[in-house]
């Protein structure tokens, strides 16, 4: 049995049924599930004394591409808007080896972890026709090492240029091939127990990227597996346009009708649902990752968030990317998806502590995994520790559960911990060398985005 006591916590921000605030309160854990609230101080295998410090329930990522990372920041993309901008990178990530796709996860991953992350999920979509075979393989081999808890996706491209569609043949697959290694990650890697650190969901790219018969199959297999499905949708006007012009139906009634709404099932950015549409998502129970500065960096739009949250739509927070970002930060994310609605929608838009909940108990609804996202008992002992004995912070505790969002906190966390376990202390990564992981990243960065 491990066990871990976080003693004396200024406060902790539980997020649970009741929003309750503990202040001077002990949580304790056993094998990676809290056991209490308030507890007594006792033994433990790992004692943290939190007294400057508070607690918030890890945050939950729901949409992502790890292997971005090593396209950040580049200056001839920086001014695009998202099909040029993918039919550029595209070039770029046709050389994707495995290699790439080990480090881009040990460096978006760790970033996701230094700012509070516990739960990291990816969509991983671009397979080089050569050599890509053991791409989310490397994936849960880069989770496993951090001690992350992570969702993958298989992603898929199956409608190349010269079929109509935006990606280069070259990084295109069959849908007999994408659906075979769909089926073998999830009777590898998928978990669906409680309490599960890894969980596969299949995701075909988007609708200008996959064949209608890719999306119907992967429904059909998900559904056969009983795991999720996730893509793109309603992100930008041209994908709706091209939903239009070549299957005469806008993008949310395209996919309804090849099967792909239910609470199974969740979109990534959302932002040009109609009245109509925002009904149904909420009558369905599909949910949507809301997904800010990658949708303000690539001028896609803003996400209709306050309709969603008033009609009921799942809505979970992502940092997308890491490329349309550029960073894996869904701390920072918080702050931004909370001044952005506020931009838009005054009184009507979601308060800080909304945010919070969001990016915690929001992403834990979207992706089915009904033990992260609060503190309590029976939960996960997923949670990230802030310290804000400093002036940065000099006026502002008054409201712990709207600071994130309202203040933000624009530093690595103290402790990062998941089931019970710390992956991160003082802001660095407790179980990988940073400085090797940095020293090889950026080379194979280098060797990436100078093919452009």
């Amino acid at each position: 049995m491990s066990s871990l006591l976080i003693k004396n916590a200024r406060a902790i921000v539980t997020a649970d049924d009741c929003d309750s605030v503990y202040a001077g309160a002990n949580l304790y854990a056993e094998d990676g599930v809290i056991k209490e609230i308030q507890a007594p101080e006792r033994d433990a295998d790992v004692v943290i004394d939190a007294k400057n410090l508070v607690v918030y329930p890890g945050l939950v990522n729901t949409h992502h591409h790890l292997y971005q990372t090593f396209t950040r920041n580049l200056p001839q993309v920086q001014n695009m808007e998202l099909f040029d901008w993918l039919k550029t990178l595209y070039q770029l990530w046709k050389g994707l080896t495995r290699e790439h796709v080990y480090y881009s996860a040990l460096t978006g991953m760790g970033e996701l972890i230094r700012y509070g992350c516990t739960t990291v999920m990816d969509h991983h979509y671009v397979f080089p026709r050569v050599g890509s075979s053991g791409f989310i393989d490397a994936q849960f081999e880069a989770a496993s090492l951090l001690g992350a808890r992570f969702y993958a996706t298989r992603g898929s491209m199956s409608l190349g240029e010269s079929q109509g569609g935006l990606p280069p043949d070259e990084l295109v697959q069959s849908t007999d091939e994408i659906l075979k290694d769909s089926e073998r990650l999830v009777r590898l890697y998928h978990d669906p127990s409680r309490f599960s650190t890894r969980r596969v969901a299949l995701a075909p790219c988007s609708p200008f990227s996959v064949t209608a018969d890719l999306l119907r199959e992967s429904a059909a297999l998900a559904r056969k597996l009983g795991v999720r499905l996730h893509t793109h949708l309603c992100e930008t006007k041209d994908e709706e346009d091209f939903c239009v012009q070549k299957v005469g139906m806008r993008p949310l009634d395209y996919m309804e009708s090849l099967g792909w709404t239910g609470s199974d099932v969740w979109f990534a950015h959302g932002i040009h649902f109609n009245d109509d549409e925002i009904l149904r998502l909420a009558k369905t129970k599909t949910g949507v990752a809301h997904c800010p500065a990658s949708n303000m960096k690539l001028s896609s739009g803003v996400c209709r968030l306050p309709d969603m949250l008033k009609y009921g739509v799942p809505v979970a927070l992502a940092v997308d990317g890491s490329a349309s970002n550029d960073c894996s930060n869904l701390l920072s994310e918080i702050r931004i998806a909370y001044l952005m609605a506020r931009l838009n929608w005054s009184n009507l838009s979601p308060t800080g502590y909304d945010m919070l909940k969001i990016a915690t108990r929001g992403g834990a609804d979207v992706l089915g995994m009904d033990y992260v996202g609060s503190l309590s008992p029976g939960m996960a002992a997923d949670m990230f520790l802030i310290d804000v004995d400093s002036p940065d912070f000099a006026g502002t505790l008054g409201d712990y559960k709207s600071l994130l969002a309202t203040v933000g906190y624009a530093r690595p966390v103290k402790y990062t911990i998941v089931a019970g376990r710390v992956i991160c202390e003082d802001g660095h990564l407790v179980n990988a060398d940073e400085e090797e992981i940095f020293r090889k990243a950026n080379a194979l960065a280098g060797g990436l985005s100078g093919a452009i």
